[in-house]
């Protein structure tokens, strides 16, 4: 990778490290004209709008935007350079709701969340709080960036932790074009890792998923077929099992988005969003059931929104403040990023939702 590759948009001091400027594309344009229907009016045509937010299912802490790889396609834009980290305070706070709320899954992610110095206390205490489905999002390659981190396998079964873990492809051209020179080997290491412990093996309790986002300007392929062929390709090339493979379109925010533009592709994406709309997945998007915490506690309907900046339409705006009576039955934010959560098969942060 170039130099200005292992650097996040914000350390470039990119125009797009700017939230607002990343609304202004998606609003004008294409949807200002009137080309394409913003998604306000096309959730309007099946009666859809407003979206309204559901009973908390999942509370999705992000711990810090600081990680270990630069990823072309990162919506959060992590990277070594961010500093944003969240505190112990801060944590204390979340644990307080996780205790009180009916919530059944805590999602825990980034950046590379392991690497926030904190993390194995707030696993530790939350894992205390007897949540059905804990879930931390590992990059992989944190587990062998460090020798302090090459215990996280065990950390993670000591505590029935849900392994969700980026993977791109099962060949390693595809998977460092995306994420960096030599995440592929490191990866495949940490998941034998994983495996040695338990993780992913066909009968085990210990939760070892795959996510897949495309590499490039297209989206994803039918997830239970790309499931079969990451399966097939990882066990008969290095003896690696997981459970499930979860495709996740990417959105058109941060980094992706540059992306976009910088290869002319942004207006052809959008097109092919909006072709690929299905009601149905409406329905099930994460934003209904899903509340995000941001690194410094303030509250977002999704992980998106929260890197737009786009703050739940509530009274209450940070963990600190949190009633569930209050959040719950408000009106979710969007934009046109929500196409990708809504086109062909849908996109969560769990896989498909339609």
């Amino acid at each position: 990778m170039t130099k200005l590759k292992t650097l996040s948009l914000h350390k470039r001091e990119s125009a797009l490290a700017n939230s607002k400027r990343q609304m202004e594309i998606l609003s004008n344009g294409i949807f200002q004209n009137g080309e394409l229907p913003k998604f306000a009016s096309k959730i309007a045509e099946t009666n859809q709008f407003p979206l309204k937010a559901q009973k908390l299912e999942i509370l999705q802490i992000n711990l810090g935007y600081m990680c270990n790889q630069v990823c072309t396609h990162c919506h959060v834009d992590a990277g070594p350079d961010r500093k944003e980290i969240m505190t112990k305070d801060t944590m204390q706070q979340c644990l307080e709701v996780v205790k009180n709320t009916g919530a059944h899954t805590l999602d825990l992610t980034g950046g590379a969340p392991e690497m926030n110095p904190n993390f194995r206390w707030f696993v530790e205490e939350a894992s205390k709080a007897g949540i059905k489905d804990f879930i931390v999002r590992s990059n992989l390659t944190i587990i062998r960036a460090n020798k302090k981190y090459h215990d996280l396998p065990k950390f993670f079964k000591k505590h029935n932790v849900h392994v969700v873990s980026s993977m791109p492809h099962w060949t390693r051209g595809k998977t460092d074009k995306q994420r960096g020179d030599g995440v592929f080997d490191a990866s495949i290491e940490a998941l034998k890792m994983l495996n040695t412990v338990g993780y992913g093996m066909p009968d085990s309790s210990l939760r070892l998923d795959l996510v897949y986002n495309p590499s490039g300007a297209f989206l994803p392929g039918d997830q239970t077929s790309m499931e079969k062929d990451f399966k097939k390709a990882l066990l008969e090339d290095f003896d690696i099992h997981f459970h499930n493979l979860f495709a996740i379109t990417n959105l058109p925010i941060s980094r992706f988005l540059d992306y976009l533009i910088a290869s002319e592709n942004y207006e052809d994406y959008m097109y092919q969003l909006v072709e690929a709309y299905n009601p149905m997945a409406v329905a099930n998007v994460m934003c209904t059931n899903t509340l995000s915490v941001s690194w410094d506690g303030y509250l977002y309907d999704c992980d998106f929104n929260q890197m737009l900046e786009l703050p739940v339409n509530s009274k209450v705006k940070h963990i600190s403040d949190y009633s569930e009576d209050l959040l719950e039955g408000r009106n979710i934010v969007i934009s046109q990023h929500c196409y990708g959560c809504t086109a062909g098969a849908g996109s969560s942060c769990q896989g498909t939702v339609a």
